[in-house]
Protein backbone atom coordinates (compact mmCIF):
# COMPACT_ATOMS: atom_id res chain seq x y z
CA UNK A 1 0.00 0.00 0.00
CA UNK A 2 2.82 2.38 0.91
CA UNK A 3 4.66 1.48 -2.30
CA UNK A 4 1.53 2.16 -4.35
CA UNK A 5 1.08 5.59 -2.75
CA UNK A 6 4.71 6.44 -3.41
CA UNK A 7 4.33 5.46 -7.06
CA UNK A 8 1.22 7.64 -7.42
CA UNK A 9 2.95 10.56 -5.72
CA UNK A 10 6.01 10.15 -7.96
CA UNK A 11 3.87 9.95 -11.10
CA UNK A 12 2.00 13.12 -10.15
CA UNK A 13 5.29 14.90 -9.49
CA UNK A 14 6.70 13.77 -12.85
CA UNK A 15 3.50 14.93 -14.56
CA UNK A 16 3.73 18.37 -12.92
CA UNK A 17 7.40 18.77 -13.84
CA UNK A 18 6.79 17.63 -17.42
CA UNK A 19 3.81 19.98 -17.75
CA UNK A 20 5.83 22.91 -16.36
CA UNK A 21 8.73 22.27 -18.73
CA UNK A 22 6.41 21.90 -21.73
CA UNK A 23 4.59 25.11 -20.82
CA UNK A 24 7.89 26.98 -20.42
CA UNK A 25 9.09 25.75 -23.83
CA UNK A 26 5.86 26.87 -25.50
CA UNK A 27 5.93 30.29 -23.82
CA UNK A 28 9.59 30.84 -24.73
CA UNK A 29 8.87 29.85 -28.32
CA UNK A 30 5.91 32.22 -28.56
CA UNK A 31 7.92 35.04 -26.99
CA UNK A 32 10.68 34.46 -29.52
CA UNK A 33 8.23 34.57 -32.43
CA UNK A 34 6.43 37.67 -31.15
CA UNK A 35 9.17 39.65 -29.41
CA UNK A 36 12.12 38.97 -31.72
CA UNK A 37 10.77 41.06 -34.67
CA UNK A 38 10.03 43.96 -32.33
CA UNK A 39 13.51 43.87 -30.77
CA UNK A 40 15.10 43.64 -34.21
CA UNK A 41 13.00 46.59 -35.38
CA UNK A 42 14.03 48.76 -32.45
CA UNK A 43 17.69 47.79 -32.80
CA UNK A 44 17.79 48.64 -36.51
CA UNK A 45 15.73 51.84 -36.20
CA UNK A 46 18.33 53.47 -33.92
CA UNK A 47 21.42 51.92 -35.51
CA UNK A 48 23.77 53.89 -37.82
CA UNK A 49 24.13 52.47 -41.31
CA UNK A 50 27.84 51.81 -40.76
CA UNK A 51 27.05 49.30 -37.99
CA UNK A 52 24.61 47.10 -39.91
CA UNK A 53 27.27 44.61 -41.04
CA UNK A 54 29.53 45.13 -38.03
CA UNK A 55 30.02 41.64 -36.48
CA UNK A 56 30.66 43.17 -33.08
CA UNK A 57 27.17 44.72 -33.02
CA UNK A 58 24.44 42.15 -32.47
CA UNK A 59 21.56 43.82 -30.61
CA UNK A 60 22.72 47.01 -28.93
CA UNK A 61 24.47 49.53 -31.24
CA UNK A 62 27.67 51.14 -30.06
CA UNK A 63 26.08 54.53 -30.73
CA UNK A 64 22.45 55.53 -31.11
CA UNK A 65 21.14 57.80 -33.85
CA UNK A 66 17.78 59.44 -34.46
CA UNK A 67 18.60 60.32 -38.07
CA UNK A 68 16.74 57.27 -39.36
CA UNK A 69 13.52 58.28 -37.61
CA UNK A 70 13.88 61.93 -38.63
CA UNK A 71 14.36 61.03 -42.29
CA UNK A 72 11.46 58.58 -42.29
CA UNK A 73 9.15 61.07 -40.57
CA UNK A 74 9.83 63.51 -43.38
CA UNK A 75 9.48 60.97 -46.20
CA UNK A 76 6.29 59.43 -44.83
CA UNK A 77 4.71 62.80 -43.97
CA UNK A 78 4.17 61.15 -40.65
CA UNK A 79 2.44 64.02 -38.87
CA UNK A 80 -0.35 64.40 -41.42
CA UNK A 81 -0.79 60.67 -41.96
CA UNK A 82 -0.78 59.98 -38.22
CA UNK A 83 -3.59 62.48 -37.72
CA UNK A 84 -5.66 60.95 -40.52
CA UNK A 85 -5.06 57.42 -39.25
CA UNK A 86 -6.06 58.43 -35.73
CA UNK A 87 -9.26 60.03 -37.01
CA UNK A 88 -10.11 56.92 -38.98
CA UNK A 89 -9.24 54.44 -36.24
CA UNK A 90 -10.81 56.18 -33.24
CA UNK A 91 -14.06 57.43 -34.75
CA UNK A 92 -14.64 54.36 -36.91
CA UNK A 93 -14.07 52.11 -33.89
CA UNK A 94 -16.49 54.12 -31.75
CA UNK A 95 -19.17 54.05 -34.46
CA UNK A 96 -18.62 50.34 -35.07
CA UNK A 97 -18.88 49.55 -31.36
CA UNK A 98 -22.15 51.45 -31.03
CA UNK A 99 -23.79 49.93 -34.11
CA UNK A 100 -22.58 46.37 -33.49
CA UNK A 101 -23.72 46.49 -29.87
CA UNK A 102 -27.27 47.29 -31.00
CA UNK A 103 -27.23 44.53 -33.63
CA UNK A 104 -25.71 42.01 -31.24
CA UNK A 105 -28.30 42.86 -28.59
CA UNK A 106 -31.09 42.34 -31.12
CA UNK A 107 -29.80 38.92 -32.13
CA UNK A 108 -29.32 37.86 -28.51
CA UNK A 109 -32.52 39.02 -26.83
CA UNK A 110 -35.25 39.24 -29.49
CA UNK A 111 -36.98 36.43 -31.35
CA UNK A 112 -38.18 37.14 -34.88
CA UNK A 113 -38.59 35.26 -38.10
CA UNK A 114 -35.38 34.68 -39.99
CA UNK A 115 -33.17 35.52 -37.02
CA UNK A 116 -30.99 32.44 -37.37
CA UNK A 117 -30.67 32.95 -41.13
CA UNK A 118 -29.66 36.57 -40.70
CA UNK A 119 -27.16 35.68 -38.00
CA UNK A 120 -25.76 33.01 -40.28
CA UNK A 121 -25.23 35.69 -42.91
CA UNK A 122 -23.43 37.79 -40.29
CA UNK A 123 -21.10 34.88 -39.57
CA UNK A 124 -20.69 34.37 -43.30
CA UNK A 125 -19.22 37.87 -43.59
CA UNK A 126 -16.36 36.69 -41.36
CA UNK A 127 -15.49 33.98 -43.87
CA UNK A 128 -15.96 35.92 -47.10
CA UNK A 129 -12.70 37.65 -48.13
CA UNK A 130 -12.91 41.43 -48.69
CA UNK A 131 -11.70 41.01 -52.29
CA UNK A 132 -15.15 39.74 -53.26
CA UNK A 133 -16.93 42.92 -52.14
CA UNK A 134 -14.36 45.64 -52.73
CA UNK A 135 -15.43 46.43 -56.32
CA UNK A 136 -19.12 47.06 -55.45
CA UNK A 137 -18.01 49.15 -52.48
CA UNK A 138 -15.63 51.17 -54.64
CA UNK A 139 -18.29 51.83 -57.29
CA UNK A 140 -20.86 52.67 -54.63
CA UNK A 141 -18.63 55.25 -52.97
CA UNK A 142 -17.55 56.70 -56.29
CA UNK A 143 -21.18 57.33 -57.29
CA UNK A 144 -22.92 57.53 -53.93
CA UNK A 145 -26.64 58.15 -54.40
CA UNK A 146 -27.68 58.47 -50.74
CA UNK A 147 -29.34 55.03 -50.55
CA UNK A 148 -31.26 55.54 -53.81
CA UNK A 149 -32.65 58.88 -52.64
CA UNK A 150 -30.41 60.57 -55.17
CA UNK A 151 -32.30 58.84 -57.99
CA UNK A 152 -35.65 60.39 -57.05
CA UNK A 153 -35.03 63.42 -59.35
CA UNK A 154 -35.02 60.96 -62.28
CA UNK A 155 -38.77 60.54 -61.80
CA UNK A 156 -39.14 64.24 -62.59
CA UNK A 157 -36.90 64.12 -65.64
CA UNK A 158 -33.81 65.50 -63.89
CA UNK A 159 -30.30 64.19 -63.43
CA UNK A 160 -29.69 61.92 -60.42
CA UNK A 161 -27.86 63.41 -57.45
CA UNK A 162 -24.61 61.54 -56.83
CA UNK A 163 -21.52 62.35 -54.81
CA UNK A 164 -18.00 60.98 -55.00
CA UNK A 165 -16.98 59.92 -51.48
CA UNK A 166 -13.58 58.53 -52.41
CA UNK A 167 -10.64 60.14 -50.60
CA UNK A 168 -12.97 61.13 -47.76
CA UNK A 169 -13.34 59.71 -44.26
CA UNK A 170 -16.96 58.80 -45.03
CA UNK A 171 -15.74 55.67 -46.82
CA UNK A 172 -14.76 54.38 -43.38
CA UNK A 173 -17.44 56.05 -41.26
CA UNK A 174 -20.54 54.99 -43.23
CA UNK A 175 -19.89 51.22 -43.06
CA UNK A 176 -19.11 51.56 -39.36
CA UNK A 177 -22.38 53.43 -38.74
CA UNK A 178 -24.37 50.59 -40.30
CA UNK A 179 -22.41 47.77 -38.57
CA UNK A 180 -20.64 46.69 -41.74
CA UNK A 181 -17.14 47.97 -41.10
CA UNK A 182 -13.91 46.01 -40.89
CA UNK A 183 -14.58 42.60 -39.28
CA UNK A 184 -17.97 43.80 -38.09
CA UNK A 185 -19.29 40.23 -38.16
CA UNK A 186 -16.87 39.23 -35.42
CA UNK A 187 -17.81 42.32 -33.37
CA UNK A 188 -21.51 41.45 -33.64
CA UNK A 189 -20.75 37.88 -32.62
CA UNK A 190 -18.87 39.05 -29.49
CA UNK A 191 -21.75 41.30 -28.42
CA UNK A 192 -24.32 38.61 -29.15
CA UNK A 193 -22.50 36.04 -27.03
CA UNK A 194 -22.05 38.55 -24.23
CA UNK A 195 -25.72 39.59 -24.12
CA UNK A 196 -26.87 35.97 -24.28
CA UNK A 197 -24.97 35.35 -21.06
CA UNK A 198 -26.86 38.05 -19.13
CA UNK A 199 -29.88 36.90 -17.10
CA UNK A 200 -33.33 37.43 -18.56
CA UNK A 201 -34.55 38.73 -15.20
CA UNK A 202 -32.81 42.06 -15.86
CA UNK A 203 -35.17 42.83 -18.71
CA UNK A 204 -38.17 41.55 -16.77
CA UNK A 205 -37.34 43.87 -13.88
CA UNK A 206 -36.90 46.86 -16.19
CA UNK A 207 -40.21 46.05 -17.89
CA UNK A 208 -41.94 46.10 -14.51
CA UNK A 209 -40.46 49.57 -13.95
CA UNK A 210 -41.99 50.70 -17.24
CA UNK A 211 -38.89 50.61 -19.45
CA UNK A 212 -39.25 49.74 -23.10
CA UNK A 213 -36.67 47.87 -25.18
CA UNK A 214 -34.69 51.01 -26.03
CA UNK A 215 -34.61 52.34 -22.47
CA UNK A 216 -33.74 48.88 -21.16
CA UNK A 217 -30.80 48.66 -23.53
CA UNK A 218 -29.51 52.14 -22.72
CA UNK A 219 -30.03 52.14 -18.96
CA UNK A 220 -29.54 48.49 -18.04
CA UNK A 221 -27.56 46.66 -20.70
CA UNK A 222 -25.06 49.31 -21.74
CA UNK A 223 -23.75 49.96 -18.19
CA UNK A 224 -23.21 46.21 -17.81
CA UNK A 225 -21.43 45.93 -21.16
CA UNK A 226 -18.26 47.89 -20.40
CA UNK A 227 -16.10 44.79 -20.78
CA UNK A 228 -17.57 43.97 -24.20
CA UNK A 229 -17.26 47.59 -25.31
CA UNK A 230 -13.59 47.76 -24.31
CA UNK A 231 -12.78 44.46 -26.01
CA UNK A 232 -14.47 45.30 -29.29
CA UNK A 233 -13.10 48.85 -29.34
CA UNK A 234 -9.50 47.75 -28.88
CA UNK A 235 -9.84 45.01 -31.49
CA UNK A 236 -11.48 47.41 -33.92
CA UNK A 237 -8.90 50.13 -33.27
CA UNK A 238 -6.05 47.79 -34.17
CA UNK A 239 -7.86 46.52 -37.29
CA UNK A 240 -8.51 50.01 -38.58
CA UNK A 241 -5.01 51.18 -37.71
CA UNK A 242 -3.33 48.31 -39.55
CA UNK A 243 -5.76 48.34 -42.45
CA UNK A 244 -4.07 48.54 -45.80
CA UNK A 245 -6.54 46.98 -48.22
CA UNK A 246 -9.58 49.22 -47.78
CA UNK A 247 -7.47 52.34 -47.31
CA UNK A 248 -5.50 51.57 -50.46
CA UNK A 249 -8.73 51.33 -52.46
CA UNK A 250 -10.70 54.23 -51.04
CA UNK A 251 -7.89 56.74 -50.41
CA UNK A 252 -6.34 57.00 -53.84
CA UNK A 253 -3.81 59.62 -52.78
CA UNK A 254 -2.89 57.65 -49.65
CA UNK A 255 -3.19 59.35 -46.28
CA UNK A 256 -2.64 56.65 -43.63
CA UNK A 257 0.54 55.47 -41.97
CA UNK A 258 0.18 51.98 -43.47
CA UNK A 259 -0.05 53.37 -46.99
CA UNK A 260 2.83 55.75 -46.29
CA UNK A 261 4.97 52.82 -45.17
CA UNK A 262 4.13 50.87 -48.34
CA UNK A 263 5.27 53.77 -50.51
CA UNK A 264 8.44 54.40 -48.49
CA UNK A 265 10.60 52.26 -50.77
CA UNK A 266 9.72 54.29 -53.87
CA UNK A 267 10.41 57.51 -51.98
CA UNK A 268 13.82 56.20 -50.89
CA UNK A 269 14.65 55.44 -54.53
CA UNK A 270 13.57 58.95 -55.52
CA UNK A 271 15.78 60.50 -52.83
CA UNK A 272 18.76 58.39 -53.97
CA UNK A 273 18.06 59.34 -57.61
CA UNK A 274 17.08 55.80 -58.55
CA UNK A 275 20.04 54.04 -56.92
CA UNK A 276 19.32 51.29 -54.41
CA UNK A 277 21.12 51.63 -51.08
CA UNK A 278 20.46 48.38 -49.14
CA UNK A 279 21.77 49.71 -45.84
CA UNK A 280 19.63 52.83 -45.87
CA UNK A 281 16.68 50.75 -47.02
CA UNK A 282 16.99 48.38 -44.05
CA UNK A 283 17.23 51.04 -41.37
CA UNK A 284 14.56 53.23 -43.00
CA UNK A 285 12.02 50.43 -43.34
CA UNK A 286 12.58 49.31 -39.76
CA UNK A 287 12.26 52.89 -38.51
CA UNK A 288 9.06 53.33 -40.53
CA UNK A 289 7.65 50.06 -39.20
CA UNK A 290 8.42 51.19 -35.66
CA UNK A 291 6.53 54.43 -36.24
CA UNK A 292 3.53 52.49 -37.54
CA UNK A 293 3.30 49.89 -34.75
CA UNK A 294 4.34 52.30 -31.99
CA UNK A 295 0.99 54.03 -31.26
CA UNK A 296 -1.11 50.82 -31.07
CA UNK A 297 1.59 49.26 -28.90
CA UNK A 298 1.45 52.21 -26.51
CA UNK A 299 -2.37 51.98 -26.41
CA UNK A 300 -2.14 48.29 -25.57
CA UNK A 301 0.43 48.88 -22.82
CA UNK A 302 -1.75 51.57 -21.25
CA UNK A 303 -5.00 49.57 -21.42
CA UNK A 304 -3.50 46.09 -20.97
CA UNK A 305 -5.08 45.52 -17.58
CA UNK A 306 -8.54 46.58 -18.75
CA UNK A 307 -8.17 44.59 -21.97
CA UNK A 308 -7.22 41.39 -20.13
CA UNK A 309 -10.11 41.76 -17.68
CA UNK A 310 -12.52 42.45 -20.54
CA UNK A 311 -11.40 39.37 -22.46
CA UNK A 312 -12.04 37.22 -19.38
CA UNK A 313 -15.49 38.73 -18.79
CA UNK A 314 -16.58 38.46 -22.41
CA UNK A 315 -15.45 34.85 -22.48
CA UNK A 316 -14.28 34.67 -26.09
CA UNK A 317 -11.29 32.60 -25.01
CA UNK A 318 -13.40 29.68 -23.89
Amino acid sequence: MILENNVKHLSKKIYKVTFSISRAIIIIGLCFILVYPLLYMISMAFRPESQILDPSVIWIPRSLTFDNLINVVSLMEYGKNLKNTALISVFSSVLLVLSCSVVGYGFARFKFKGRDILFGLVLFTIIVPPQTTIIPLFLGFRSFDFAFLGKIPVLFGKEPVMTNLLNTLWTMYLPAIFASGIRSGLCIYIFRQFYKGLPKELEDASAVDGCGPVKTFLRVMVPLSSSAFITVFLFSFVWYWNDYYYSGMFFINGNTVSLALSSLQSKLLAVNEGSYDPYRYIVSMQAGSLLVVGPPLIVYIVFQRYFTQSIEKVGIVG
